[in-house]
């Protein structure tokens, strides 16, 4: 099969393809024929060397596909051969085949295209395992994300939407503070011209916002301390603003708030399964109604992997960026 290697670390001019063998399910494992896979800015890390795969995972980059059971492992159920499916991958969706613990797999929703389903598993397991699962955003509470037109901002909007919360965000452009709201932003923040402390304070009348997603990390670590409401959650995902900051825990107990920093590729498979089955249970019922959609900027071939990589470096996107296999 085709797959996108990393000739060395470096930029996207690295990212070559080549001929490899294909990938052969393990027990419990779902062979899978790839339509489409999503770029994640994890996958720009691995290319530049500062991210390897898990053990056991492929090496080749790529988080999350879209496309056709083609194979089954030992005591696989639910899947037949055919079935449409998007999985959540430790890596090797940037190739043409890939095998991938069944619990890590879901029927493309109703209502979406495969294609379109390639990006949709790794940003729908992100913001579920820590907008609801982790933060336990409740209807009636103000979510702030940032980076709102991002793969993981647009669907994160619209699951606080379809949740009952009322949804601020920050962007960076006219063209993505306006996509934002259309998808159902209250509040779309400015973030070069607006502090988004003051903003979220005069949106909420004081209160500040119940949960943050977050995925600068160590620059906006102060200001998110400030922008949370008492007994609020903050969760870092991201760490596009650097590593290391400054905590005052002092403010931290006043609002007996919570600072958690989560990632999603390396956890083990039996939890990753709970998020997969979390998001099926109440993701999927939203996708098919139409309530939550994969919000799709490009779709390239493979072999322009490099060329889905500048884009996707460039920032200039809304949503995600597709390789169609």
């Amino acid at each position: 099969m085709r797959a996108i290697t990393i000739e060395s670390p470096g930029g996207p001019e690295v990212l070559r393809v080549s001929e490899v063998p294909d990938p052969v399910p393990a027990a419990d494992e779902v062979l899978i024929d790839i339509v489409a896979a999503g770029l994640n800015r994890a996958d720009l890390l691995q290319r530049q060397g500062f991210y390897p795969p898990p053990p056991g995972a492929p090496q080749y980059p790529g988080l999350e596909c879209s496309g056709r059971v083609c194979g089954l492992g030992e005591n696989v159920t639910g899947f037949s051969v055919g079935d449409e499916v998007c999985a959540l991958l430790a890596g090797g969706g940037y190739a043409e085949k890939v095998a991938v613990h069944a619990g890590q797999v879901l029927p493309v929703p109703d209502g979406t295209s495969v294609v379109d389903a390639g990006g949709l598993m790794e940003v729908a397991c992100t913001v579920y395992s820590n907008v609801v699962q982790l933060s336990g955003l409740a209807a009636g509470e103000t979510l702030l994300i940032h980076g709102g037109a991002s793969g993981i901002g647009t669907f994160a909007i619209q699951l606080g939407r379809a949740l009952g919360a009322r949804v601020a965000c920050t962007a960076g452009s006219k063209a993505k503070l306006d996509r934002c709201t259309e998808l159902g932003a209250d509040l779309a923040i400015p973030y070069r011209d607006q502090d988004f402390v003051e903003a979220i304070g005069e949106f909420t009348g004081g209160r500040g916002a119940d949960v943050i997603l977050d995925i600068m990390g160590a620059v906006y670590l102060p200001r998110n301390i400030a922008a949370l409401a008492t007994g609020g959650r903050l969760a870092v995902i991201g760490l596009q603003g650097g590593a290391k900051g400054e905590l005052d825990l002092a403010a931290l107990l006043r609002k007996r708030a919570t600072v958690r920093a989560t990632s999603l590729r390396a956890r083990p498979t039996h939890e990753k399964t709970e998020i997969v089955a979390g998001v099926g249970d109440l993701v999927w019922p939203l996708v098919a109604a139409g309530q939550v959609k994969p919000v799709i900027d490009t779709v390239l071939p493979l072999a322009q992997a490099a060329q889905a990589h500048r884009l996707l470096e460039a920032d200039g996107h809304i949503g995600k960026i597709l390789l169609r296999a």
